[in-house]
C-alpha cells in the first residue's frame, strides 16, 4: 500500500428504519473510520474487506452485516478519488434522530 492511498467505505441501507431496530448501536462514522485504520494497519484485513467486506467486518469487529445491507469498498489513490452521494435525508428519515446507526 503506497502511503497516499486511502480506502473509500460506502454503507448503503436497504429499508434502513426497519433493519435498524433492535441492532448494535454505532454511528455509520465510527465504524468507518475503525475500518479504515485496521486496514492501513493490516493488508491482510485490507485484502479482505476490499474482496469480502462482510466477512471482514464480522471477523474483525464480531458486528454482522444483514442480508438486506450492501457493503462496498473500494481504494482511492492519488489519481482517483470516489465521490459518494447519500441518500436524500428525506428518503431515510425515521422520525426520530438524524444521526445515522449501522445495523
Amino acid at each position: 500500500m503506497r502511503n497516499s492511498s486511502y480506502l473509500h467505505v460506502m454503507i448503503k441501507a436497504v429499508k434502513s428504519s426497519t433493519i435498524w431496530k433492535g441492532c448494535v448501536r454505532m454511528s455509520v462514522e465510527s465504524l468507518k473510520v475503525q475500518l479504515i485504520k485496521k486496514a492501513w494497519g493490516d493488508e491482510a484485513f485490507k485484502a479482505k474487506l476490499v474482496s469480502d467486506p462482510k466477512s471482514a467486518i464480522k471477523e474483525a469487529f464480531g458486528i454482522e452485516v444483514p442480508a438486506g445491507i450492501e457493503v462496498k469498498v473500494v481504494e482511492e489513490t492519488p489519481s482517483l478519488y470516489y465521490l459518494t452521494i447519500p441518500p436524500k435525508p428525506e428518503d431515510v428519515a425515521d422520525g426520530g434522530s438524524s444521526v445515522q446507526f449501522v445495523w
